[in-house]
């Protein structure tokens, strides 16, 4: 039977990805998962064509807090039950980080939510879960 013992748990901070990260908590405790690691990805896409100002240094500093927050929700609660959850936060897109650090890593689970957009929000945007599938 093969091991499962890194576990990957992308998060935007969502009530989603909140919900999801404390699933993924349970599985790290479950299966006794020897690393666990919370990643937010600081997305500059919809913005990238706009220039440095101050302007965009606030929200690179916002997206920066938010991300901090994201990640720190999910390390508190695998305090909680005991699980020790490593924090990263990058700068990319988000579904290309989550795969650099899936392969990076050696991850062999990913656990996220997604916001199950449809229609054309779901045409034009995608979902990220769905692009890391």
């Amino acid at each position: 039977m093969e091991e499962y013992n890194r576990i990957l748990i992308p998060t935007d901070g969502s009530d989603e990805a909140n919900h999801a990260a404390l699933k993924g908590l349970s599985l790290a405790k479950l299966i006794n998962a020897e690393e666990v690691i919370a990643l937010y990805v600081k997305d500059f896409s919809a913005i990238a064509a706009i220039p440095m100002d101050e302007e965009m240094l606030l929200i690179s500093s916002k997206l920066g807090d938010e991300g901090k927050e994201a990640v720190g929700f999910v390390k508190e609660q695998g305090e909680k039950i005991g699980i020790k959850v490593e924090t990263l936060v990058v700068e990319g897109t988000p579904a290309e980080e989550i795969l650099d650090a899936a392969e990076e890593r050696n991850i062999d689970i990913i656990v996220m939510g997604t916001l199950g957009r449809t229609g054309l929000q779901r045409l034009l945007l995608g979902s990220v879960a769905e692009k890391v599938i």
